[in-house]
């Protein structure tokens, strides 16, 4: 008497279409998706080929480089890493209330073969520690910096 079952149909289509999904994502369907982090050196050595990309670049805002239109919601400024080499980035969208010169952050977005960055994200990085005001400088005056009246 032979007491081994053969296998489900059911259970062999279950493993390769899961093996399928897997092919898939390792061949490609992932590398669509795909963001990668860099610092201004390392984009601008890429050349050509980071045209297009999807990209999250990271690194500083260069000093006096800050360039706002409020009413066209048109920000432009220049990006820098610890090496001195720098991207200019262009966003249509407002800065975060933190965003200011010398202060580290990310933006996502694309690499025009003219050279600027066009960015559809922008991030400030920031520490999660709490520092307390130096002397001298007064709480309510400092949160009344961050806070914006209603108008009218």
């Amino acid at each position: 008497m032979n007491t081994r079952r053969k296998p489900k149909a059911g259970l062999i289509v279950a493993v390769l279409l899961l093996l399928g999904v897997f092919v898939y994502l390792l061949a490609g369907g992932i590398g669509n998706n795909l963001v990668f982090f860099l610092t201004p050196s390392e984009l601008l050595a890429q050349g050509s080929k980071a045209h297009g990309q999807p990209i999250r670049l990271g690194g500083l805002v260069s000093a006096n480089s800050v360039k706002w239109n409020a009413e066209q919601l048109d920000l432009r400024f220049t990006m820098q890493d610890e090496t001195g080499k720098q991207v200019e980035v262009h966003a249509k969208s407002a800065p975060p209330q933190m965003f200011r010169e010398g202060i580290g952050v990310i933006v996502e977005g694309r690499m025009t073969p003219s050279g600027v960055f066009e960015s559809t994200s922008l991030m400030v990085k920031h520490s999660n520690e709490y520092k307390a005001p130096d002397k001298g400088h007064d709480p309510e005056k400092m949160f009344r910096t961050l806070v914006r009246e209603p108008a009218g």
